[in-house]
């Protein structure tokens, strides 16, 4: 028998990720784990709305996102751990500028690079729909057909209710396997 629990958001665990914009001319990052798929080609950042890094994402409509593998997690963990209002946080990780401007974590295995769409906000969030404009992965993350493999990265995922960081696992089938009869 199920037991009623509200309107709890049972979507967790979801990928750890650390955004990356400008602000005020300098690099500021933020840890979020609100992160969705909207699309092939879009995804949805959801960020309470006193973040100082929103700030940077509405002035100069570009962002990155550097998903967060375990090496990548105690800087990480910082980022979500102090304000850029109150810390520079500028210099939390070695980075780059890609080429929309945005910083991106050298160490992060995967960085897409995005430009907001749109910006929907509800009861104390700010949602950014972003188009992805280019991805960039460490080559050790790829498989011989060049796409990521999650096994090699794996990828940390946060689980909101406990405010815990998981790993990821072992793969246990392949998608469509499990009903297809034929």
């Amino acid at each position: 028998m199920k037991k009623q629990i509200g309107n709890a958001l049972a979507l967790y665990p979801t990928p750890l990720v650390v955004v990356g914009t400008m602000v005020n001319g300098k690099p500021n990052w933020a840890l979020v784990g609100h992160v969705g798929i909207i699309g092939h080609d879009r995804v949805l950042l959801s960020m309470a709305k006193p973040h100082y890094t929103n700030r940077g994402i509405r002035e100069t409509g570009k962002l990155s996102i550097n998903i967060v593998d375990e090496k990548l997690l105690p800087l990480a963990d910082r980022a979500g751990c102090v304000t850029g209002a109150k810390e520079d946080k500028s210099e939390l990780f070695p980075y780059i500028i890609g080429d929309s401007g945005t910083p991106i974590i050298e160490q992060a295995p995967v960085v897409m690079e995005c430009t907001v769409d749109d910006i929907y906000v509800t009861e104390g969030f700010e949602s950014f729909i972003c188009k992805i404009d280019r991805t960039l992965a460490e080559e050790r993350v790829l498989d011989d057909s060049g796409r990521i493999d999650y096994r090699v990265m794996k990828p940390i995922l946060f689980e909101m209710p406990t405010y815990e960081y998981l790993s990821t696992g072992d793969v246990i089938g392949k998608c469509m396997s499990f009903g297809n009869k034929d």
